[in-house]
């Protein structure tokens, strides 16, 4: 959910336009009652991208969600001047069904989710997701959740700690960090991200270090994941966003990092995929593909994007459409 800092609400969205020409042919219907296009913005974040599809569909109505409600609080004030055509809802992203059923629809015809943590809440140093400046140990991208970074670092044990990070941060020294954890924290109770990366920097192999990118990166990574329980939510979001999709509506998805990615790509895969046996002339009743990709692969930002918005470098793009109603009429 990555947006540079600019201007008078202090960010700009990555890749806005490259996700409006992808969403766009699916927001453009307007009904008889005069009513326009519906999209969720599932990753509201400061509201960049629901700002830039409101000003260039005149008609559209956005839905916008967010599990942070100071990240409401910044948008609601930034969007603003568009009065009845957006909507705000404090929810995760995986619960998008719900919040299209409590808004009185039956489905959409445009969703976008924009992964991970938002610039927004990177550039908040008390929420102790940036591994630059010393701060609390957070990562909560909802207050209201019980579980912070420092929890996790506190209280894990060895085995459960040294998975979390090769799994959700493919930490090569997952083992080794986690034993130097235990060990530091034995002594002291960790508080703070100053004396984490210190340990980091300890701990990793120097050859790695300089190589392989700061060396509090895929901690960090992996630390946010497990407190926000990040791809359980995306497990979830992407077969209930495509269930709440019209015929002719589109999904696009933004991911930042492999394991995001991996995850879109192989529920698209599923999606797309028509099950009539091999070799029969004609589709069985119920095997025919609901869905068509609208990416081949995934995309990534140009040079001249990732000079403007350097936040747009790791970024992959992948949408999808859906063609068909589901078996028995549906959608």
């Amino acid at each position: 959910m990555n947006e540079r800092q600019h201007g008078e609400h202090g960010h700009v969205p990555v890749m806005a336009e490259r996700m409006f020409d992808l969403l766009a042919p699916a927001l453009t219907r307007t009904d008889s009652d005069g009513t326009g296009a519906v999209l969720v913005d599932g990753t509201l974040g400061a509201g960049g991208h629901t700002e830039y599809f409101l000003t260039r569909l005149p008609g559209l109505v956005v839905h916008a969600i967010d599990r942070d409600t100071s990240a409401i609080g910044i948008a609601s004030e930034r969007l603003a001047g568009f009065g009845d055509r957006v909507f705000f809802h404090h929810a995760r992203y995986d619960e998008i069904d719900d919040v299209v059923a409590r808004a009185g629809l039956s489905t959409v015809d445009g969703v976008l989710l924009d992964l991970g943590v938002s610039s927004m809440q990177l550039d908040r140093t008390d929420r102790g997701f940036a591994y630059s400046v010393d701060a609390p140990l957070d990562m909560r991208m909802n207050s209201d959740d019980d579980l912070t970074a420092a929890d996790i670092l506190n209280t894990y044990e060895h085995g459960a700690l040294a998975r979390v990070l090769s799994e959700y941060g493919e930490e090569r020294f997952a083992g080794k960090i986690a034993s130097a954890v235990l060990r530091e924290r034995a002594i002291e109770p960790f508080t703070t991200s100053g004396r984490l990366v210190e340990l980091l920097y300890a701990t990793i192999p120097a050859a790695t270090r300089r190589t392989g990118g700061h060396p509090a990166k895929r901690t960090f990574q992996a630390l946010r994941i497990e407190v926000n329980h990040e791809l359980d939510s995306l497990r979830g979001v992407i077969p209930a966003s495509l269930d709440v999709l019209a015929v002719g509506g589109r999904l696009a998805v933004m991911s930042y990092q492999s394991l995001e990615d991996r995850i879109v790509k192989r529920d698209f895969a599923q999606a797309v995929r028509n099950t009539t046996p091999a070799g029969l002339p004609v589709d069985l009743p119920g095997t025919a593909a609901r869905f068509a990709l609208v990416t081949r692969g995934a995309e990534q930002a140009d040079a001249t994007e990732r000079e403007a918005n350097p936040r747009s470098a790791p970024v992959r793009i992948r949408a999808i459409e859906r063609v068909a109603e589901d078996e028995g009429g549906t959608r």
